[in-house]
């Protein structure tokens, strides 16, 4: 009996051992399995969804929002887009489209003009900032989509579309038949603030932004009459774009020095996709002062400027904490043709800090003070450390790699931080920018307050 007990024991702790090893043994299989569990049971959802649901279910919608669903769980900016969308997102980085050159905006449902854009058929047919488009080609605009009238606008140059426009201080609407052509739009704007004093605002970084950027420093020395006492960077309210083009901004000011160079770092999940991309030899732009604008619209390829311009001690940066958009989102072309924006990868500043989900702090905080007459109650701004689902950083440890230009993705872009156009519908003048632009004129005063400092110590 003892001997039969022993025997049931032994065999017990063996199949103990068995169950306890089996799980280390079989983690692959383990995990096969478990994937294998998770399709069937979405397959086994669908049909039931298809099968129940109180309405016909359309099988694209079906899936499209399965998609979605899965990619809104990874994180806020992997996202598909279809077709449309996905075309639509590669003109806009591409800068140049078939259309009339009008920059729009929706009012209280209204469509209306911001401004034309200068050399297109709606700058020479004389519409102008204000104007309400009531009518595209015979149609009612008001309370469509802004994206949907953008869409009735451009086409094939060549073609024709007819605007309706009601402006004030006109009896009867007026129209205008416009010629489509090929619209290029710049992503930046510069101007002398007063003599010896630049300023550059990039709304976004698209393909040509970098381009852009080393003639609009070319044509503020020229309109100078010689180099530049100080520069300010606005990158307010600047959503990102491509990375590359970041780089390139930077790159114009950065030479030899922290960490060899280097500008940004990108790091995926696979130890091999490290890519550094540093500074190159060629032209840089003189030792001048150098003040950097951003606020909590400021993300991602802003960020990155922002970053390494300040992590090189090349400019102080000033305004309030950025976004904190640290993520590098690649764009895939699916079999059918619709796009996948997917997160493959954190980036990290010249020093090794990654701002996922914390942002770039200012140097100098400085608060935008809003008009007495435009002060209202507004929603406070939103972060990425906001959003749901959003990543967490990862340790500020400069990674290693190569010189290499790493992917990325474009994205929306916010609204300006200020008005383009006066109340008679002209371009603000230098000083009226400046009044209304306290951070602007801070900027203005610490560069021209530092050339004022080098002269009395040079004596």
């Amino acid at each position: 009996m003892l001997k039969k007990a022993f025997a049931i024991t032994a065999v017990a702790a063996v199949l103990s051992a068995v169950f306890y090893i089996a799980p280390l043994l079989d983690k692959d299989e383990r995990a096969r399995r478990s994937e294998a569990e998770y399709v069937s049971m979405f397959k086994e959802v669908v049909d039931i969804v298809k099968e129940s649901y109180v309405d016909k279910v359309d099988d694209k919608k079906l899936m499209t929002g399965a998609i979605n669903g899965m990619l809104a769980a990874l994180d806020p900016h992997s996202t598909y887009m279809p077709v449309t969308e996905y075309s639509e997102m590669k003109v806009h980085m591409a800068g140049a489209f078939g259309g009339v050159g009008i920059e729009l905006d929706m009012r209280n449902g209204k469509l209306m003009v911001n401004a034309p854009i200068e050399d297109t058929p709606a700058f020479r047919a004389g519409i102008l900032a204000g104007d309400h488009i009531f009518q595209i080609d015979g149609k009612p605009t008001k309370d469509l989509p802004i994206n949907e009238c953008v869409s009735r606008m451009r086409g094939t140059p060549g073609t024709q579309v007819t605007l309706t426009i009601v402006r004030e201080g006109t009896a009867k609407p007026l129209t205008f038949r416009l010629t489509r052509a090929i619209i290029k739009t710049k992503s930046l704007k510069a101007r002398l603030l007063e003599q010896g004093y630049g300023y550059v605002r990039i709304a976004e970084f698209q393909e040509r932004t970098g381009e852009d950027f080393d003639k609009a420093l070319k044509t503020l020395a020229a309109d100078n009459g010689a180099p530049l006492s100080g520069l300010i960077l606005d990158l307010r309210y600047n959503p990102g774009g491509l990375v590359d083009q970041a780089y390139r901004v930077a790159d114009r000011f950065i030479g030899e020095g922290l960490t060899n160079g280097d500008i940004v770092t990108t790091k995926g999940r696979d130890a091999k996709s490290v890519q550094t991309l540093t500074a190159t030899i060629g032209e840089k732009e003189p030792k001048y002062p150098m003040v950097v604008l951003i606020n909590g619209g400021s993300a991602s390829a802003s960020e990155i400027v922002a970053g390494a311009l300040q992590d090189h001690k090349r400019a102080v940066i000033m305004g309030t904490q950025s976004f904190g958009k640290g993520s590098v989102q690649s764009v895939m072309t699916l079999n059918n043709g619709d796009g996948l924006k997917l997160t493959t990868a954190r980036y990290y500043t010249p020093s090794g800090r990654s701002i996922q989900a914390k942002g770039i702090t200012p140097d100098i905080v400085v608060e935008f003070a809003k008009p007495a007459a435009a002060k209202k109650e507004t929603d406070p701004e939103i972060r990425e450390q906001d959003l749901d689902g959003h990543m967490q950083g990862a340790p500020e440890t400069k990674p290693e790699a190569p010189a290499t230009k790493p992917a990325a993705p474009p994205k929306p872009a916010h609204p300006t931080l200020l008005p383009k156009v006066n109340g008679a519908g002209k371009e603000l003048s230098e000083q009226e920018l400046l009044q209304k632009d306290n951070q602007l004129a801070r900027a203005l005063e610490l560069i021209k307050g530092v050339n004022v400092l080098k002269k009395g110590l040079a004596r």
